[in-house]
Protein backbone atom coordinates (compact mmCIF):
# COMPACT_ATOMS: atom_id res chain seq x y z
CA UNK A 1 0.00 0.00 0.00
CA UNK A 2 1.25 3.45 -0.92
CA UNK A 3 2.22 5.78 1.92
CA UNK A 4 0.02 8.85 1.53
CA UNK A 5 1.67 11.84 3.16
CA UNK A 6 -0.51 14.41 4.90
CA UNK A 7 -0.05 18.11 4.17
CA UNK A 8 -0.92 20.68 6.83
CA UNK A 9 -2.80 23.74 5.60
CA UNK A 10 -3.96 26.82 7.46
CA UNK A 11 -7.04 28.98 7.19
CA UNK A 12 -7.48 32.40 8.82
CA UNK A 13 -11.10 32.92 9.88
CA UNK A 14 -13.26 35.45 11.64
CA UNK A 15 -15.71 34.71 14.46
CA UNK A 16 -18.70 33.87 12.23
CA UNK A 17 -16.76 31.28 10.21
CA UNK A 18 -15.24 29.85 13.39
CA UNK A 19 -18.73 29.38 14.88
CA UNK A 20 -19.79 27.40 11.79
CA UNK A 21 -16.63 25.27 12.02
CA UNK A 22 -17.44 24.60 15.70
CA UNK A 23 -20.99 23.60 14.74
CA UNK A 24 -19.55 21.00 12.33
CA UNK A 25 -17.62 19.41 15.21
CA UNK A 26 -14.40 20.93 13.83
CA UNK A 27 -14.71 18.71 10.73
CA UNK A 28 -15.81 21.06 7.90
CA UNK A 29 -15.48 24.56 6.55
CA UNK A 30 -18.79 26.30 5.79
CA UNK A 31 -20.13 26.74 2.28
CA UNK A 32 -18.97 29.84 0.48
CA UNK A 33 -21.28 32.80 0.00
CA UNK A 34 -22.33 33.66 -3.55
CA UNK A 35 -19.75 36.48 -3.64
CA UNK A 36 -16.99 34.05 -2.54
CA UNK A 37 -16.24 31.84 -5.57
CA UNK A 38 -12.97 30.53 -4.11
CA UNK A 39 -12.00 28.92 -0.79
CA UNK A 40 -8.35 29.65 -0.18
CA UNK A 41 -6.44 27.77 2.50
CA UNK A 42 -2.88 29.00 2.92
CA UNK A 43 0.33 27.00 2.91
CA UNK A 44 1.99 28.27 6.11
CA UNK A 45 1.03 29.53 9.54
CA UNK A 46 2.97 32.79 9.25
CA UNK A 47 0.79 33.93 6.35
CA UNK A 48 -2.39 32.81 8.14
CA UNK A 49 -1.33 34.82 11.22
CA UNK A 50 -0.87 37.94 9.09
CA UNK A 51 -4.38 37.65 7.66
CA UNK A 52 -6.07 36.77 10.98
CA UNK A 53 -4.33 39.57 12.87
CA UNK A 54 -4.18 42.31 10.23
CA UNK A 55 -7.42 41.70 8.32
CA UNK A 56 -9.89 39.61 10.35
CA UNK A 57 -9.48 41.60 13.58
CA UNK A 58 -10.25 45.03 12.01
CA UNK A 59 -12.99 43.55 9.78
CA UNK A 60 -14.84 41.46 12.37
CA UNK A 61 -13.43 42.12 15.85
CA UNK A 62 -11.34 38.95 16.16
CA UNK A 63 -9.29 36.59 14.04
CA UNK A 64 -8.32 32.97 14.37
CA UNK A 65 -5.81 30.67 12.69
CA UNK A 66 -6.97 27.14 11.97
CA UNK A 67 -4.88 24.22 10.81
CA UNK A 68 -5.90 20.94 9.25
CA UNK A 69 -4.46 18.05 7.26
CA UNK A 70 -5.31 16.59 3.87
CA UNK A 71 -3.68 13.84 1.80
CA UNK A 72 -0.99 15.15 -0.52
CA UNK A 73 -2.39 12.95 -3.30
CA UNK A 74 -5.72 14.83 -3.18
CA UNK A 75 -4.12 18.29 -2.93
CA UNK A 76 -2.10 17.68 -6.12
CA UNK A 77 -5.17 18.71 -8.10
CA UNK A 78 -4.83 22.31 -6.86
CA UNK A 79 -2.03 24.56 -8.07
CA UNK A 80 -0.23 26.64 -5.43
CA UNK A 81 -0.88 30.33 -6.06
CA UNK A 82 1.57 33.00 -4.91
CA UNK A 83 -0.27 36.25 -4.20
CA UNK A 84 2.52 38.51 -2.99
CA UNK A 85 5.64 37.86 -0.96
CA UNK A 86 7.58 34.65 -0.54
CA UNK A 87 5.27 33.34 2.21
CA UNK A 88 2.01 34.30 0.47
CA UNK A 89 1.17 30.90 -0.99
CA UNK A 90 -2.35 29.56 -1.03
CA UNK A 91 -4.52 27.01 -2.78
CA UNK A 92 -7.55 28.14 -4.75
CA UNK A 93 -10.38 25.67 -4.25
CA UNK A 94 -13.47 26.48 -6.34
CA UNK A 95 -16.51 26.94 -4.09
CA UNK A 96 -18.32 24.08 -5.82
CA UNK A 97 -15.51 21.72 -4.76
CA UNK A 98 -15.50 22.69 -1.07
CA UNK A 99 -17.69 19.78 0.06
CA UNK A 100 -15.30 17.31 -1.59
CA UNK A 101 -12.36 19.20 -0.03
CA UNK A 102 -14.04 18.92 3.40
CA UNK A 103 -14.52 15.18 2.84
CA UNK A 104 -10.73 14.82 2.53
CA UNK A 105 -9.83 16.57 5.81
CA UNK A 106 -8.08 14.06 8.07
CA UNK A 107 -8.84 14.56 11.75
CA UNK A 108 -10.13 17.83 13.18
CA UNK A 109 -9.72 21.46 12.25
CA UNK A 110 -7.65 22.94 15.09
CA UNK A 111 -7.54 26.58 16.23
CA UNK A 112 -3.85 27.44 16.78
CA UNK A 113 -3.98 31.20 17.37
CA UNK A 114 -6.55 33.82 18.41
CA UNK A 115 -6.28 37.59 17.89
CA UNK A 116 -8.34 40.39 19.39
CA UNK A 117 -8.12 44.20 19.18
CA UNK A 118 -5.46 45.84 21.30
CA UNK A 119 -6.68 47.47 24.51
CA UNK A 120 -8.26 50.71 23.25
CA UNK A 121 -8.01 52.62 26.56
Amino acid sequence: MQNNQLITLYRPVGPKELKLIEESGYKRFPKRLIEQPIFYPVMNEEYAIQIARDWNVPASGSGFVTKFDLPESYLRKFEVQNVGGAIHNELWVPAEELEEFNDHIVGNIIVTRSFYPENSN
